[in-house]
């Protein structure tokens, strides 16, 4: 297959992606007031002067580059930036952390033609930067067609993807040459990367190193810390389905050991809270949702299916089990529990992490954990030992800090492709 056969089928598959669209935005996975966004329709004026986009997938690659973004609005105040992604929980985010004026979201399109082509022409970005690692071909095609300065920023790309496009480089070696630099989280992405033939690859950190803890209402944090007072309990965050059968068997198995022990239970997307639910009330768990203004107190599992509430719950369960990482989904960032010193497991699938699952097992911050019964065991330990949670989660707290710095080093790296958007006014660059 090739490239021109790549964007011919794309563009033939626009009536199957347009249903698509309309079954996503049935499930609950589309905004439909902004589905037009999704074909290339801007849901706004284009701003006069100059023109940043950003580009991340969903909402751990949004959440990350926000202290980027931030830092290169404070030293070019002409600026503009439009910050793309495809998930609604991005861009609730988003709507929160963003002023709507300097900075706005918006949805990126699928990567048909036409709807590439009408996207570009409302937007014509100066500089354009990409997040990670998801690459699509016509987009960034016609970024190179129309010359537009590119990075490819925080690239991460595992041994499985690596493979796997290796098989159509055809396809994906000509979008990475969009790019004149590419900023890999760490040496192993730069060598995969440099193997798809990128030439100017540089190992500069991860941004989710540098972010700041997710955050928080107190409000809610107190009101919820009263709920539970005194009572010992863990959190499974950014669940899939795949794996709630395991979680709900460990918190099953921790009950029938005369534990007293809440689960608090985050589901990877709220909209499957009532199915967690039936999930575990079959176990014979005492069940509470949180979306229902369920109380805690009495439940054996709090199932969190809410949105924008994980700093809450970081900050409220001593310990933590990341989700994503029971069955083959990569894992999700554990240094989101890290920076709030919480003590952390995860399973064995962290691809998505794996030189930081490691560095977290070695700093003493981590536990990988086989299945139900390993999770159950590691719950069960640290409940009835609260110093060994102490030293976890301050061993975490201290590796995370590690990470300062990183947005600072990006943004000296990617002068030359902000240079497009002018010189950066005197001050502070880290402010």
């Amino acid at each position: 297959m090739t490239r021109g056969l790549y964007s011919g089928l794309a563009a033939l598959a626009e009536p199957a992606l347009r249903a698509l669209l309309a079954r996503r935005v049935a499930a609950g996975k589309e905004d439909a007031l902004r589905l037009p966004e999704r074909r290339g329709v801007a849901g706004r004026p284009r701003p006069s002067g100059k023109l940043l986009w950003v580009h991340g997938a969903s909402l751990g690659e949004a959440r990350s580059v926000l202290p980027l973004v931030r830092r290169i609005l404070a030293v070019r105040p002409g600026l503009r930036i439009l910050v793309t992604t495809g998930s609604r929980t991005s861009a609730e985010m988003l709507a929160r952390e963003l002023d709507g004026k300097r900075a706005f979201h918006q949805f990126v399109p699928l990567d048909v033609p036409r709807w590439v082509e009408r996207f570009l022409n409302h937007w014509r970005p100066d500089a354009v930067l990409w997040l990670e690692s998801e690459l699509w071909p016509n987009m960034l095609g016609e970024i190179a067609r129309r010359r537009i300065p590119a990075a490819l920023v925080n690239a991460r790309l595992t041994a499985r993807s690596a493979r796997r496009w290796m098989r159509v480089r055809a396809i994906f070696a000509p979008p990475l040459e969009t790019f004149s630099i590419a900023l890999a989280q760490t040496s192993a992405d730069a060598a995969r990367i440099a193997s798809l033939g990128h030439a100017n690859v540089m190992t500069i950190g991860n941004l989710k190193h540098d972010a700041p803890p997710l955050g928080v209402e107190v409000a809610a944090l107190d009101a919820f810390q009263a709920a539970v007072a005194g009572r010992p309990r863990w959190l499974a965050a950014q669940v899939h389905p795949l794996e709630l059968a395991a979680v709900l068997d460990a918190a099953a198995r921790l009950k029938a050991a005369g534990s007293p022990s809440l689960l608090v239970l985050v589901p990877r997307h709220a909209e499957r809270g009532p199915a967690f639910a039936e999930a575990a009330a079959a176990r014979g768990l005492k069940v509470a949702r949180r979306s229902l203004g369920e109380a805690p107190a009495g439940a054996d599992v709090y199932i969190a299916d809410t949105m924008g509430e994980l700093g809450l719950f970081f900050r409220a369960c001593p310990l933590a089990f990341v989700g994503g990482s029971l069955e083959p989904h990569g894992g999700h960032n554990p240094l989101e529990p890290a920076r709030l010193g919480v003590s952390i497991a995860f399973g064995p699938s962290m691809e998505n992490f794996v030189e930081l699952a490691g560095e977290l097992i070695g700093a003493g911050a981590a536990t990988r954990v086989a299945d139900a019964a390993g999770l159950s065991r590691w719950v069960s330990a640290r409940l009835g030992d609260p110093q060994l949670v102490q030293r976890e989660g301050a061993a975490a707290r201290a590796f995370a800090a590690q990470g300062e710095g990183t947005v600072q080093r990006v943004a000296e790296a990617l002068a030359p492709v902000l240079a497009a958007l002018g010189p950066e006014a005197l001050g502070d660059a880290r402010a």
